[in-house]
């Protein structure tokens, strides 16, 4: 074999060695570096929350939050995972094609923090939305708003984010907008549906009021088996200043294309 392609050989051996070994953090924070997004490190509620930002420079008061999914909670569906980290970053590459100011908000015990100091399984299964993580996220957002001077807000959630967007949203006095992409609108619900146990530690937007001057969209996806519209189609309608569409998507895939559009319309917000 000729030396040069036992080389190239050899360095395509070592890169998937190297892919193989590499943590779903790592891979997220490769991922963010190729979009140009900066690292950010936030210290919360006792929790570090690895985030991300693109901020251009004087580009208005407005910050869009990106919020991403639950990640991997379970291993097979049964074993608490030992790394919840997701696998699949919708929300970050929906951020890469936003010109406006935005932050990718980590979760407490997320990207990499599965063993910090007060992680436990408890916070990335049962109570992944609950009271101590909206708190640690809402404390995040509040500080980092006040330093960059941020006035005003809007919260964008896939999947579990959606869920939290709607719990963030109620005790963030600067959220002007909540747009959810495959949201968890009803977690009780969405655990009956799929025979899941129910989140017991955790709190539930379905239950808890809506904010009248808060604009929502709730876009969701006509093939998606995860969250299927008519599960929460009906009760989204119901909120004040809602708009519910249902969008060609399932509920990973389908939503890059329709972001733009979405874009637009947040950028005729008051």
């Amino acid at each position: 074999m000729p030396v040069k392609r036992l080389h190239l050989l050899i360095k395509l051996s070592l890169l998937l060695f190297l892919a193989a070994c590499s943590t779903p953090a790592m891979r997220l924070h490769e991922q963010a570096t190729a979009f140009g997004f900066q690292a950010l490190e936030i210290e919360a509620a006792g929790f570090k929350l690895t985030s991300f930002t693109h901020l251009p420079p004087s580009n208005g008061k407005r910050l869009h939050v990106y919020l991403e999914g639950d990640g991997r909670p379970w291993e097979r569906g049964l074993f608490p995972a030992s790394d919840p980290t997701t696998r699949t970053a919708t929300v970050l590459s929906l951020m890469s094609s936003d010109p406006k100011p935005a932050l990718y908000l980590g979760r407490p015990c997320y990207n990499g923090h599965a063993g910090d100091p007060g992680c436990t399984q408890n916070l990335w299964t049962g109570a992944r939305y609950s009271e101590s993580v909206v708190a640690a996220m809402t404390q995040a957002l509040t500080e980092f708003c006040a330093l960059n001077g941020y006035s005003e807000v809007v919260l964008i959630g896939h999947s579990g984010g959606g869920t939290l967007a709607l719990l963030i949203a109620e005790r963030l006095p600067q959220t002007v907008a909540v747009v959810t992409l495959a949201g968890n609108y009803d977690i009780d619900i969405w655990a009956d549906h799929h025979g899941y146990q129910r989140l017991h530690d955790s709190l539930n937007p379905a239950k808890r009021a809506a904010k009248p001057s808060i604009a929502e969209w709730h876009l969701l996806g006509q093939r998606d088996n995860n969250i299927p519209p008519a599960l929460f189609q009906q009760a989204l309608q119901q909120r004040p200043n809602s708009h519910v569409e249902i969008v060609d998507a399932d509920h990973s895939n389908g939503w890059q294309a329709i972001w733009p559009q979405m874009l637009k319309r947040l950028d005729h917000l008051p």
